[in-house]
């Protein structure tokens, strides 16, 4: 059993995949606490679904890309199950995952975006590094949430040390909801000389940053 907070059908705010349709499946729980959380409503409650529920709600907004999501949705171990099930039917599967858990076990046919802390998350000590070591250039995206230009330093010394730019498909530099100037974030990508992607998060300009279930 998986204990599911909510499966929708929207369209992707985030990554390479921005703007097509998703049906999102967002599991419950995390065992981090990033200071700039915006799914805190994730962190307890939810229902309890079988994977065949699950499927069943997916099948039913007959849209082929799905996202996994939370939380952090590998925290919970059927949820390895759950993405190797949406693989075998065919679906496109995203893995959004906040990377404190180990990817080693994830069906190698989904597509992971990696969200790496930074410091100013108050979480950077959790990263679990070894995933960086699994990222494949045709398949996945890292993205860093940036809160201040220490975040960006630290971003930018990582995408470098790794060289994130040429072991995954995209880089995504995403910044904190109101907490940093998106003027002087862009001047910052811009300037850096690096091969490497601002976003914003679509859904929250579209619905507005309180919405649920977008």
């Amino acid at each position: 059993m998986l204990r599911v907070t909510e499966i929708f059908r929207s369209i992707q705010g985030e990554s390479t995949h921005a703007g097509r349709p998703c049906t999102f499946v967002r599991l419950t729980g995390c065992p981090m606490r990033c200071v700039w959380c915006d799914s805190e409503y994730t962190f307890t409650g939810g229902e309890h679904f079988s994977i065949d529920d699950v499927m069943a709600q997916v099948a039913a907004f007959a849209c082929k890309l799905v996202e996994v999501t939370g939380g952090e949705p590998l925290a919970q171990k059927e949820a390895f199950n759950l993405i190797e099930r949406l693989c075998d039917e065919g679906y496109e599967v995203l893995v959004e995952t906040g990377g404190y858990v180990s990817t080693a076990d994830l069906d190698p046919r989904a597509k992971v975006i990696l969200d790496i802390k930074c410091p100013a998350s108050g979480e950077e000590e959790r990263n679990e590094w070894s995933n960086l070591e699994r990222l494949r250039p045709d398949k996945d995206e890292v993205k860093f949430v940036i809160a201040d230009e220490g975040d960006w330093l630290y971003a930018k010394r990582l995408i470098e040390q790794h060289d994130l730019e040429s072991r995954t498909n995209a880089v995504l530099i995403s910044p904190a909801w109101g907490m940093v100037d998106l003027q002087a974030l862009a001047n910052w990508v811009s300037g850096s000389g690096l091969n490497v992607r601002m976003q914003l998060q679509l859904h929250k300009y579209i619905w507005g940053p309180e919405v649920k279930g977008v």
